[in-house]
This record gives structure tokens, C-alpha cells and sequence, in this order.
């Protein structure tokens, strides 16, 4: 990968991030429960009540539930897209059996390669970049669509409802693009680690007369909320894996064409 392009992929990072850091952090925690020198101050911190941890614990859970909500409706939405998109060119095809030939067999070979190149836009969406060979191949299906010799040849109502799709086409293309390029956001994400950090102390506070049991507590939320933060982060780009987006529903499109 070249170093110019290391952001396509800083996802991973995070989430290599938040596992490491979580267990450091638990690690740190552990190391001054277990110091001697703080033995005195620790055990002037006994007392907090149990359900303290309640008030930090929610806020944690709330702040990552929302972000992983964020997460996976990016992922719907371009799943959405791409059937949108794919659906527009059925009903293009369709329409343009109200064509005489040769156009018809024009329209549906400038649907044809739309389709092929969107499909093929893949990598690049991965790399969150896109192709300016689909943007031309968008552009003269709407300027074929839009022209005299489609109205003559199918009526004015035809083709408006054929140029509607063309451009619903272009409306779920930017759509995707768009769900590709978006990156992790740093400070939604180091709210939420400083909350899991809170949370952490909050439950060793609460067992600090029973270090054994603050171990097992902090382990166990660390055991958690690692996990579950770094399968959000990698899912950063829907269009990358684990979980990508395919094209399948463009190219099942195409192929009904033939």
C-alpha cells in the first residue's frame, strides 16, 4: 500500500487500537491496585456504592451503540444503493421496449455498459476512490435518453419516467461513493474510550477491597467492549471486508439484459 493511501485503511488501525489500549489500560489499573506504595490511598477510596458503576456504564453503552449504529446503517444504506441502482436499470431496459430498433438495441447497450463498469467500480470503491470512466458512461445514458429520437421513438412520458431512472441511477452511484470515502471520526471515538476508561476505574473503585475481584470485573468488561468496539471499526467501509457490499445485484441486472 502506498503510504499516501495508508488512511483507506486507518479503520483497522483503530480497532488494533482499541483492543490494545483497553487491555493496557486494565493492565495499568491492575498494576496500581496492586502497588504498594498507593495501598494506603486505595483504601481510602472503599465506600462507593455498587450502583455508581450503573451511571458511567450506560453513558459507555449508549456512546457505543450510537456509533455502531452509525456503523451499520452506512452498511444498509449502501446495500440499499446498490439494489436502487440495480432496479433502475431493469426498469430502463424494460421501458425501452417502446423503441424501435435500432435504438432499443442502442439504449440497452448503453445500460449494458454502465452496468459492467459500475460493477467493476468495486475495487476502487475499496480503496474509497471512483471510477471517471462510469461517470462518462452515466453522462451518455442520460444524454442518449434525453435526446429527440427516444422522445419520438417512445413518447414524452417514456422517456421522462426513463430519464427519472437515469438520474436516480447517478443519485445512488454518489450515494455509494460517498458511504465509501467516509472515515472513522477520531473524536467520537476518543469520547468513547474515555468513557471506557471511566468505566474501568469506576468498577475497580467499587472492589477495591477485593482485588481478585476488581481483576475479574475489569477483565470481563474488557472482554466486552474490546471486542465489540474493533468489529464496529472494521466495518468502517462497507465496501470493504469483512463484510463488503457486492455488486451482484448490477450484474444479475446486466445479464438479464442477454
Amino acid at each position: 500500500m502506498h503510504p499516501s493511501n495508508w488512511h483507506t485503511y486507518d479503520h483497522y488501525g483503530y480497532a488494533f487500537l482499541a483492543v490494545a489500549g483497553t487491555f493496557a489500560a486494565v493492565a495499568a489499573v491492575q498494576w496500581m491496585l496492586h502497588r504498594p506504595r498507593c495501598a494506603g490511598w486505595i483504601t481510602s477510596l472503599q465506600g462507593v456504592a455498587p450502583p455508581f458503576i450503573n451511571i458511567i456504564g450506560v453513558l459507555f453503552g449508549l456512546t457505543l451503540a450510537f456509533l455502531a449504529n452509525d456503523t451499520w446503517s452506512a452498511h444498509d444504506r449502501a446495500i440499499n444503493a446498490v439494489f436502487k441502482e440495480a432496479d433502475s436499470l431493469r426498469a430502463i431496459a424494460v421501458l425501452s421496449q417502446q423503441l424501435a430498433e435500432p435504438l432499443r438495441s442502442e439504449v440497452r447497450s448503453a445500460v449494458s455498459r454502465y452496468g459492467r463498469a459500475s460493477a467493476g467500480e468495486w475495487p476502487m470503491l475499496a480503496a474509497r476512490q471512483s471510477s471517471a470512466e462510469v461517470t462518462l458512461l452515466a453522462d451518455a445514458l442520460l444524454t442518449l435518453l434525453a435526446s429527440p429520437k427516444v422522445s419520438a421513438g417512445a413518447g414524452e412520458n417514456v422517456q421522462a419516467l426513463m430519464l427519472r431512472k437515469a438520474i436516480e441511477i447517478r443519485d445512488e452511484r454518489d450515494l455509494r461513493i460517498g458511504l465509501s470515502q467516509t472515515h472513522v471520526n477520531p473524536l467520537k471515538w476518543l469520547g468513547m474510550a474515555f468513557l471506557g476508561f471511566l468505566t474501568l476505574l469506576s468498577v475497580s473503585v467499587v472492589h477495591v477491597d477485593k482485588p481478585r475481584a476488581a481483576m475479574v470485573a475489569v477483565v470481563l468488561f474488557a472482554l466486552a467492549a474490546a471486542p465489540t468496539a474493533a468489529i464496529v471499526l472494521i466495518q468502517g467501509n462497507p465496501f470493504q471486508q469483512p463484510t463488503s457490499v457486492t455488486p451482484t445485484p448490477i450484474i444479475e441486472a446486466v445479464l438479464e439484459q442477454h
